[in-house]
């Protein structure tokens, strides 16, 4: 078994790597997205300012006057404690209690400066008396908080068309039919490929953000192991997601609309290029449901927080499960002709 499993992952690792122009463009392409990013966004990053607020039942003219203020947008939370560390990371700019009038601040943040300026302003008349309160914390590059999202995004790509499109392809052509009349069971040749896929995925990742750290100095307070086991488990996942969707399809063209229907809402509601603070709720309830999603998150909470696995367990759970329960169907659906 395990020799016909080698052979197939030799075979395919030989095919990937005589593409020259696929090797270099896996490799290029996520290189492309950084130094853009890095440059175009790091310093003169142009977005509304974003407040969070606590909402009181009672809301006192004050405070009606300054959450109609023009250009800052409002996220209404339940809990103060929980969101602190938003203010910290300079995800929002500040954040207002309505109910006890405190509201936290970072003063490193030019952003949270303005803003709390013009709270200040409406409450100029007030009898209510505002309560600063201030969170220290460094301020997270556009840059630090994005490359997670890219090196997942490169992933995605890398797995669903790596897997998806290639066996496709052999369906097309009849390299399927030939196997099927070797020894080679379905999961054997499943196996041999998401093997072959994985390796190449990682190891084209770890060249990219060794390169690029030296380059840009990310920001990485927590374990490199933790990190590869995010991204091994992210890829395994993306892989077997890739083989649903071509377990049975014989049409390149079809094959190809699916794959972009999977990963093109990936890319734009998995909150990888910005964050998902103050969009409709059934948005994020339906970003939790990608995978891309937990990768971009628990490498995120990895990099930028310093997070352990334990307090990432939520996301390895659900990508761990879903690579077995997307492995399973891909194997049960699967067809050589």
């Amino acid at each position: 078994m395990w020799n016909r499993i080698y052979a197939l992952f030799v075979a395919r690792n030989t095919e990937f790597f005589r593409d020259r122009s696929s090797l270099a463009w896996s490799v290029l392409l996520p290189v492309l997205i950084i130094f853009v990013f890095a440059y175009a966004f790091t310093d003169d990053n142009p977005q509304k300012f974003k407040v969070g607020i606590v909402a009181s039942t009672n809301s006192i003219m004050a405070t009606q006057n300054f959450t109609s203020t023009r250009f800052i947008q409002f996220i209404e939370f339940e809990e103060v404690k929980p969101n602190l560390k938003k203010v910290e990371r300079h995800q929002i700019d500040l954040l207002f209690d309505a109910n006890s009038f405190s509201y936290w601040i970072n003063q490193t943040s030019p952003n949270g400066y303005i803003v709390e300026k013009l709270l200040i302003a409406a409450f100029t008349n007030a009898p209510q008396q505002l309560q600063q309160n201030i969170v220290e914390g460094d301020e997270v590059r556009y840059l630090d908080w994005v490359i997670p999202g890219v090196l997942a995004m490169n992933i995605m790509w890398g797995a669903l068309f790596g897997i998806g499109y290639v066996i496709v392809r052999y369906r097309k052509f009849g390299v399927l039919k030939r196997l099927r009349a070797t020894p080679v069971t379905a999961l054997e040749f499943l196996t041999a490929q998401v093997i072959s896929r994985l390796w190449i995925m990682l190891a084209v990742n770890v060249v990219i953000f060794i390169g690029m750290d030296l380059v840009f100095d990310f920001r990485m307070h927590g374990s490199y192991l933790n990190l590869f086991i995010v991204f091994t488990l992210g890829c395994i996942c993306l892989i077997c997601c890739g083989l649903v969707v071509a377990a049975r399809i014989s049409s390149e063209e079809v094959a190809n609309g699916l794959l972009n229907l999977l990963s093109w809402p990936m890319m734009f509601l998995s909150g990888v290029w910005f964050s998902l603070e103050g969009a409709h709720p059934l948005m994020q309830k339906f970003a939790l449901v990608l995978p891309l999603t937990h990768v971009t998150e628990a490498a995120r909470e990895i990099m930028i927080d310093g997070a352990g696995l334990v307090q990432i367990a939520d996301h390895l759970l659900v990508l761990g499960l879903s690579s077995v329960v997307l492995l399973v169907i891909g194997a049960w659906i699967f067809r050589w002709e």
